[in-house]
């Protein structure tokens, strides 16, 4: 069983930054991938960026290539989502979700999720 737990969420004008973190309880957590989505109000939940184990290699959704940047550090059991260059069509709620599969970019790939922290970026 693994648990996550998000942080880093808030309010923040367009073009500026956040840098989300999930932190996950176990020992194992170098044996999952790890993916970011995002669900904004009304509207599916969304692939954001996954990472391998061993954090060497990453993929994005096209809109937040060259913005964001996913990394992890498996001595902390942490996952980081670094956002840049916000844009208002960014806010959601971000969750963070660790799985046994890689790349994977929907939601069924994944065994565990976290709560989710809000992202607002105002215009």
């Amino acid at each position: 069983q693994v648990q996550l737990v998000e942080s880093g969420g808030g309010l923040v004008q367009a073009g500026g930054s956040l840098r989300l973190s999930c932190v996950a309880s176990g020992r194992t957590f170098s044996r999952y991938a790890m993916g970011w989505f995002r669900q904004a109000p009304g509207k599916e939940r969304e692939f954001v960026s996954a990472i391998s184990g061993s954090g060497t290699s990453r993929v994005y959704r096209d809109s937040v290539k060259g913005r964001f940047t996913i990394s992890r550090d498996n001595a902390k059991n942490t996952v980081y989502l670094q956002m840049n260059s916000l844009k208002p069509e960014d806010t959601a709620d971000y969750y963070c979700a660790a799985g046994g599969y890689y790349p994977a970019k929907i939601t069924t790939r994944y065994d565990y999720w976290g709560q989710g922290t809000q992202v607002t970026v105002s215009s």
